[in-house]
């Protein structure tokens, strides 16, 4: 779990152009009659891309606020929850299922620092190649190692090692999972199709 708390008060976030800019563009992209180009060029507004080789599927449920970093070839499914009240970084090659819910934002146990309507945020690490499967949780301060798989439903609330499975709610280990030769993996990869994740 990250160390790096980013701390809140509801009073401190204010709307800005920003955000009404991204609440705006998600709207676009979420929009069915919106065609396939001028998707990709809302995508590259978003989020910081390495390139222009990120594939996301409508629907895309996402605010703005912190950057939220994909790396090349990241493919997400439809209906991606993404709450960025701290930077996430999702690593080259990532699958993302359907619904997977990211979140960076969380609360105090204590009730009366909630009644000062008090939070913090996160950061969310997903390395390179590592699968979400349909509707898991990635929740605040988590790091997913490399070439990891998340088994769909779970609720990962730790960090998860590289080349691991993990599952379940709470998320925990299954198995290892064999390190792949990377340039092998590299050289066999291709741009994923629409809804294969």
């Amino acid at each position: 779990m990250s160390d790096d708390l980013i701390r809140y008060r509801f009073e401190d976030i204010k709307p800005s152009p920003e955000r009404a800019r991204a609440w705006a563009a998600v709207q676009r992209f979420n929009d069915n009659a919106t065609p396939p180009e001028e998707r990709r060029a809302l995508i590259q507004q978003l989020f910081v891309c390495a390139d222009d080789s990120a594939n996301v599927t409508a629907p895309l449920n996402y605010g703005g606020g912190h950057p939220v970093k994909l790396g090349r070839k990241v493919f997400i499914n439809a209906g991606l929850t993404l709450g960025a009240a701290a930077p996430v970084e999702i690593g080259d090659y990532t699958l993302i299922g359907p619904h997977v819910q990211i979140y960076t934002a969380t609360h105090p146990v204590d009730p009366m620092e909630r009644q000062r309507w008090a939070f913090w945020g996160q950061p969310v690490r997903i390395g390179q190649n590592v699968w979400i499967g349909a509707g898991a949780i990635i929740c605040p301060g988590v790091s997913i190692g490399d070439h990891s798989v998340v088994a769909a439903g779970s609720v990962v609330v730790a960090d998860v090692p590289a080349c691991t499975l993990v599952g379940g709610n709470p998320a925990r280990f299954i198995r290892q999972l064999d390190a792949p030769d990377m340039d092998t993996l590299y050289a066999l990869r291709e741009d994923p199709p629409q809804g294969s994740a």
